[in-house]
């Protein structure tokens, strides 16, 4: 008797396992927010905003600076861009990113 009402227990408690497990993911943290980058060569490349040193926002480009440390050890993102307006948009982009990534878990003061 106990085999057969198993699957039932064994289901509830794998889901209220995972239901936390998918909304953490969903989570902000200001030191792992990643943003998405066009893809190259068939590679999606997403980068982490909280290591990002600083932004050149040009009529045909936004530059992404980020990962720099001594001797030019840095890289670089470029996110092409048609016009002014569409590279503020993408800047927009990515404050709002960044703007999801501060905020706290619970609603409370961080």
């Amino acid at each position: 008797m106990m085999t057969r009402h198993l699957p039932c227990p064994v289901l509830a408690i794998s889901l209220a396992l995972a239901a936390p497990l998918a909304w953490a993911a969903d989570a902000g943290s200001t030191a792992f927010c990643l943003f998405p980058l066009p893809a190259d060569g068939g590679t999606q490349r997403l980068i982490n905003l909280g290591i990002v040193q600083y932004v050149d926002v040009r009529a045909d480009e936004v530059r992404i600076y980020f990962g720099g440390g001594n001797l030019g050890s840095g890289h670089e993102a470029r996110l092409p861009a048609r016009s002014r307006d569409e590279a503020e948009a993408i800047l927009a982009r990515l404050r709002s990113a960044a703007t999801r990534c501060a905020q706290p878990l619970t609603g409370a003061s961080p």
